[in-house]
């Protein structure tokens, strides 16, 4: 074996510990997080100690916990001011990295006793269990399965969310795994993945609604003003980051820092995204690793 050979066998040597150990951090704050979610707890208390536990045992936070109730699908999560309660269909969304590569899982909680829930529940965790059993298959073989097992439970797929590739600091790689069977005979190639199915009762498709409070560096251009600010942010390393924490830092004046940097595209907000029809939507995840075999890592 050569040197370079030798080399590159470290790094991905090295690569999967990194991952591996994020995924350990991932199981241990979801049991941590089921523990401490109660119905009535304020999302700003839940999203505070899921994020806090990240760090204490030694991960870093690879985006800002969702706390996402009913018919928002994905991209809520709680302002430094918030008074929502955790009620409903919850979906739990975390990501955690170790040195940039990411772990990121999800799962939902029926918080009201609804029988429908629970079903919308257990319909993603097959869905997801499915698609992971799958994962060495083609790309519309992977999605078939996702949808044909959801809507054996007489829900829909939403088909404008997808699972996607991860790479180091890069949440999305460029290749997205659907939840239906999109038509793509292509094999996912090795790496690593999350894989995410969403059920609803709904029309099965999302919108953009309002600004989530959630953010990523877009472009990095010097400014007179703010500068504190704008170095804060670029240590997230292009991985998403929340007013929150900003707000946390700086105070409420950070607030207008956070504006100005959006309108001079500095920055890009991302939207909540809402079921069509106002459907209650449930969201299992696993972060795998796909090489010779199937790992989950999550």
């Amino acid at each position: 074996m050569n040197h370079e050979n030798i080399k590159n066998k470290e790094y991905f040597n090295r690569e999967y510990e990194e991952y591996k150990k994020a995924g350990e951090v991932a199981k241990k704050v979801k049991e941590y997080s089921k523990k401490i979610i109660k119905p009535g707890k304020p999302l700003l208390e839940i999203a505070n100690e899921i994020e806090t536990k990240i760090e204490e045992l030694g991960g870093k936070i690879a985006f800002p916990v969702n706390l996402s109730v009913d018919d928002i699908a994905a991209h809520y999560t709680p302002s430094h001011d918030s008074k929502e309660k955790a009620e409903g269909l919850l979906k739990i969304d975390i990501g955690i990295h170790i040195n940039g590569y990411i772990a990121d899982t999800a799962f939902s909680i029926d918080l009201e006793d609804n029988e429908e829930n629970k079903k919308l529940i257990k319909a993603t965790d097959a869905a997801l269990k499915k698609a992971i059993e799958n994962a060495n298959e083609n790309i519309k073989t992977i999605g078939r399965k996702i949808q044909k097992e959801i809507e054996s439970y007489g829900f829909s797929p939403i088909k404008n969310l997808q699972g996607h590739k991860l790479e180091k600091y890069n949440l999305h790689a460029g290749i997205n795994i659907p939840n239906y069977d999109d038509g793509n005979e292509k094999k996912l190639p090795k790496g690593y993945y999350a894989i995410e199915p969403f059920s609803t009762n709904g029309a099965g498709s999302i919108y953009e609604g309002k600004p989530s409070g959630i953010y990523i560096l877009k472009n990095k251009k010097p400014v007179r003003l703010n500068r504190k600010i704008l170095e804060f942010i670029e240590n997230y390393e292009g991985l998403p980051f929340c007013s929150r924490w900003v707000v946390k830092k700086f105070g409420k004046k950070a607030l207008f820092a956070l504006n100005r940097f959006e309108q001079k595209e500095i920055i890009k907000q991302f939207p909540q995204l809402i079921e069509k029809d106002h459907g209650k939507v449930s969201q299992s995840e696993h972060t795998i690793c796909l090489k010779n075999n199937i790992e989950i890592l999550s």
